[in-house]
Formats: C-alpha cells, sequence, structure tokens
C-alpha cells in the first residue's frame, strides 16, 4: 500500500531529518515538503545530521509550493490534530483507524499529514482529510515533537500493514539431554547429603522438586557443566582435606 509523509511548512530543519529517520526506520520513503521554511532544506547540516543515515529518504524528498501538488494521488487523507475541531472529520486513534485502512480493498494510497510546529494543523488543511489521527498522550502534556509524532504514526501504520519480522539477537540455545541431567541431579543429590541439606533417610520430595524445577528451565550443556561445578564446590568446601580422594591437593 502506498505511503506518504507530507509536512506543511516546517520550520526546523532538523525535523526535517528526524522525519527521514523516523520513516525509514519503519520501511516508508516517500517524503513530500510544502513550503518549508528553508528553500534548501534538504542539503541543511542539521537536516543531514538527524536523519542519522536515512540520506535516500532525503534525496528522494519533494518540495513542493502548495498542499494540492502534495496531494497528488493521495485517496486516503490523515490528519495529526491534537485540538478537536468543532466541524471536520472524525477524530481516531491511530491503531482505532489504521488497522482496518490497512485491509482495504481496493487498497488506498495513504497521505500522513503534519503541520507546521508553531502553528500545528490549519483548519482549512484539516477539512480535507478523511480522519483525524489524535495520539492518545496525556491530556494535561499532550504536545509531541514533530520528529516522535512521525515516529509513532509511522510505526503504528507499520504494525497494521503486518510489520516487520523480530529477529532473535542470539541463537536459540539447546537444551542438554535427559541423561545429561540426569547426572547432574545425581550430582547434587551427593553434594547436599555431604553438606547436610539432604537427609537421605528422609528426602521428602527434593529431589523430584529439583528435577521439576530443570524440566522448566530447560537448562543448556553449559549450564549443566555450570551446575555440576557448583555441586563439586560445595562437597569440596564440606569435606576435610584429609578425606577427600585426591587427599587435598
Amino acid at each position: 500500500m502506498r505511503t506518504r509523509f507530507i509536512l506543511i511548512q516546517t520550520s526546523h530543519a532538523g525535523n526535517v531529518g528526524a522525519a527521514a529517520r523516523a520513516m525509514k526506520t519503519m520501511g516508508f520513503g516517500d517524503l513530500v515538503l510544502v513550503a518549508p521554511r528553508w528553500a534548501n532544506v534538504l542539503r541543511r547540516e542539521e537536516t543531514i545530521q538527524r536523519a542519522s543515515g536515512a540520506l535516500d529518504v532525503l534525496a528522494n524528498a519533494r518540495i513542493v509550493d502548495t498542499l494540492d501538488e502534495a496531494l497528488d494521488g493521495v485517496t486516503h487523507l490523515c490528519a495529526t490534530a491534537m485540538i478537536p475541531r468543532d466541524f471536520g472529520p472524525p477524530t481516531r486513534t491511530p491503531r482505532e483507524h489504521l488497522e482496518p485502512l490497512a485491509q482495504s480493498d481496493p487498497p488506498q494510497h495513504v497521505g500522513f499529514l503534519f503541520g507546521s510546529e508553531r502553528f500545528g494543523m490549519r483548519n482549512e488543511d484539516v477539512y480535507r482529510c478523511n480522519v483525524a489521527l489524535s495520539i492518545p498522550a496525556d491530556p494535561n502534556f499532550g504536545s509531541l515533537n514533530l520528529g516522535a509524532a512521525i515516529q509513532l504514526i509511522a510505526y503504528e501504520w507499520r504494525l497494521a500493514l503486518g510489520g516487520f519480522p523480530v529477529t532473535e539477537s542470539v541463537a536459540p540455545k539447546q537444551a542438554a539431554d535427559a541423561k545429561a541431567v540426569a547426572g547432574m541431579l545425581a550430582h547434587w543429590e551427593r553434594s547436599l547429603v555431604q553438606i547436610g541439606f539432604l537427609d537421605p533417610e528422609a528426602p521428602k520430595k527434593l529431589m523430584p522438586r529439583l528435577q521439576q524445577l530443570l524440566n522448566r528451565a530447560q537448562p543448556t550443556p553449559e549450564e549443566i557443566h555450570i551446575l555440576r561445578g557448583i555441586a563439586k564446590a560445595m562437597a569440596d568446601v564440606k569435606t576435610p582435606p584429609s578425606a577427600r580422594p585426591d587427599g587435598g591437593a
């Protein structure tokens, strides 16, 4: 589904870079600026720095003079307005509106419209939209930085479209086999008896409970090795050097 982010009369170059970065992290690349304060905003140093590598988004961005030009091809326009209007499109949260929008057939060409940092959205621009998206922020402090607002909307829209797969940062662990677990438990049982924690005449359910704990934990072979080391250390501390098999050497 085609997506365009439209910024009206942006006054801070850094926000354009932040917008490019926010869009790229969510896989979007169509950015249009309507009459920004700086004619060379896409090439300004602050813009480039705040983009943090999203230079392709900046390279493909367009600057136009009017909102009409920015809306060319857009079939569903979403305003982002915190202040409710007495007249205009319905106000919805992003998730409430975007989930069904992502399933629309035929697919829409969606535009997200953001107003000036200083003045917000003009009523006449809001009136052109199909919906006014309101981020459910604290009503006592709901003013978001432009870059943050774009990031939130881009995230919600990507989530509605299906999102990106989350990859594990580490390889899935391989659980130790039952034989290794049984051997470790036997080692622990001997050490627990040796330090006086387990009474072999009245063991109760200590070992079965430890077995269940390990079944839930599914330790790896390396973790089994660590637990065996702990059992050995416990026994070595409790056993006098003269009674150790190695004579305490």
